[in-house]
């Protein structure tokens, strides 16, 4: 599996901050960081301030939002980042420290409580990040740094556990008809009883683009989190993600499925950080967490660089990966 890359491609970072409207301060603002093609410094002033200039060579380039898992930091998917910055993308992340539950608080991938109801549900995006990060992207996108230099027509969102819910549910055409490509990990659309809703529970996927599920064959979260959902912890015919692909996702979405043999929940975040998330539920992987993390990275740049257009020859990669799969895939289908 293998997609035009720079890998000697320079990637630096750009820091902004919004505020989500509705959200009480001082939990209202997120902080936003894109990463880009760079070129190397050609002063002193470049040098000693680090302040580099973008590389406008591809642009404008598509965007990857990557929506995070709950308490998971940005800096978590900085490898994920990296890569697709140098396949000719610009990769966003964010921390927001907002309200998870009433009374916590905690870095979230924001979940609108009063839209994920039985009644409520399918009226409204159900993260309220995305309008206002879109927002300050178009900022940077018309002066600044990086002005001209993004193709925010072509944006693609990757969401890691909860944060991959909420792009599911959020990446409705008439919402946000610039979004082009949607990937997740460790994610589904399975309703929780503390929500209101009946036990089993899967709510529909409003997304018309193409999407890929990814999901570890060891995901330890999954299985515990079952009780969410008015099933035994670890029953075996738990399979939230399975579920996902074949009922919740529209029947004429391009769909994908893939399992990584002996991958766990939080395989796209390294360093994982032991004393948030929730990780420990876990039991000890015994796979190599970081070579599989790198065929990660793999599949998601080759499918962002096909769905987004920067690579064609991605497009062909992918198109053989269903006939030809690696030995650390499981699994994979596409309908």
């Amino acid at each position: 599996m293998t997609v035009t890359a720079a890998p000697s491609q320079l990637v630096r970072a750009h820091r902004t901050a919004v505020r989500v409207p509705g959200a009480a301060a001082p939990f209202d603002t997120l902080h936003v960081t894109l990463r880009h093609p760079a070129l190397p410094a050609a002063s002193d002033v470049e040098r000693m301030s680090g302040m580099l200039r973008a590389d406008p060579t591809g642009a404008p380039y598509p965007v990857v939002v990557v929506l995070p898992g709950v308490n998971v930091s940005s800096t978590g998917y900085l490898d994920l980042a990296v890569a697709l910055a140098q396949a000719g993308m610009v990769a966003v992340t964010f921390d927001w420290v907002g309200e998870l539950f009433a009374g916590q608080h905690g870095l979230t991938p924001g979940v609108d409580l009063a839209v994920v109801g039985p009644e409520t549900y399918g009226t409204a995006p159900t993260t309220p990040v995305l309008a206002p990060l879109l927002e300050a992207l178009a900022s940077c996108n018309a002066e600044g740094p990086l002005a001209g230099l993004l193709d925010l027509d072509r944006v693609g969102l990757f969401g890691h556990s909860a944060g991959g819910t909420v792009a599911l549910q959020s990446a409705r055409a008439e919402w946000f008809p610039q979004v082009r490509a949607v990937a997740t990990y460790g994610a589904h659309t399975m309703a929780s009883q503390q929500l209101g809703h009946p036990a089993g529970t899967l709510l529909p996927a409003p997304v018309s683009v193409p999407v890929m599920l990814v999901a570890g064959t060891a995901d330890g979260v999954v299985a515990a989190s079952a009780i969410r959902y008015g099933e035994e912890a670890g029953a075996p015919a738990h399979d939230p993600v399975e579920r996902t692909f074949v009922e919740a996702l529209p029947a004429d979405t391009e769909a994908w499925l893939v399992r990584l043999a002996g991958a766990g929940h939080m395989l796209p975040a390294a360093p994982e950080d032991p004393t948030s998330a929730r990780g420990f539920l876990e039991e000890p992987l015994t796979a190599d967490a970081e070579h599989l993390r790198g065929v990660l990275v793999e599949l998601l740049v080759a499918f962002y660089s096909s769905r987004l257009g920067t690579d064609a020859v991605a497009t062909t990669v992918l198109a053989g990966l269903a006939d030809d799969p690696r030995p650390e895939i499981a699994d994979i289908r596409r309908r």
